[in-house]
């Protein structure tokens, strides 16, 4: 299908081998220049220098690591801290606005107090109505499941916000809070499948750095001075 677009699993594994293969290439690009302009060590046996510098690749990989995620977090801080000033600013300008942001259980809230075209339901808290079961899921799902009461809470207002029998309310509480938690569930493997990429491509790129140290140091020892004239 032209428009069908890539599916969740195709980009998961897309976004993990970008992962792996930047932290491969930067890793031996910065392994291979930290063997490369070291000075020559005198004396030291072959097996020493192999460690010496595959040591010195890692080392190199794991500062390279530290400062990215330094960087990285700089980043994000400065930019949640614009986000906070930017809503903040936008509480005091609009007060109605700011109520009624968009929130991770809003659509299922909304499903929730779709009205049956039958009923006429009395909307005039429905603001308030809103907030209030956006909490309730907000919490139960949190804490894993909806407790029985305030499935029962939900499903009393549903029905008489949209006109249907109380069973029916019921039905619609059920099988919206299943898709929240199977929503919730997906994100959660989705997080969990990329702290497996990101786990491996560290551990490539060490690797990686570490092998590529080992090749730029014997590249050093190995120069011939007559070429340049040193």
């Amino acid at each position: 299908m032209g428009n069908s677009g890539v599916s969740a699993s195709t980009f998961e594994i897309g976004t993990g081998l970008y992962l792996i293969v930047v932290a491969m290439l930067a890793s031996t690009i910065g392994g291979y220049v930290a063997g490369r302009l070291r000075t020559k060590w005198v004396g030291a046996h072959t097996h020493e220098v192999f460690f010496r510098d595959t040591a010195r690749g890692f080392l190199a990989w794991a500062l390279a690591t530290v400062l990215g995620a330094a960087v990285l977090t700089a980043v994000a801080g400065s930019f949640a801290g614009g986000a906070s000033s930017g809503l903040a600013s936008a509480a005091g300008v609009s007060a109605t606005q700011s109520a009624e942001s968009d929130g991770p259980v809003d659509y299922y809230v909304d499903a929730l107090l779709r009205s049956n075209p039958a009923a006429s339901p009395n909307t005039t808290y429905l603001r308030a109505t809103r907030r209030e079961i956006a909490r309730i899921l907000t919490t139960g799902l949190r804490d894993g499941d909806i407790p029985a009461p305030d499935r029962t809470y939900v499903a009393q207002v549903v029905a008489a916000r949209t006109g249907l029998n109380q069973a029916d309310a019921e039905k619609r509480v059920s099988d919206i809070i299943d898709q929240a938690k199977t929503a919730l569930d997906n994100a959660r493997k989705a997080a969990a499948k990329l702290s497996l990429w990101l786990t491996a491509s560290l551990l490539i790129g060490a690797f990686s750095a570490s092998l590529a140290a080992t090749e730029g140091g014997y590249v050093r020892d190995n120069w011939n001075p007559s070429l340049t004239g040193r």
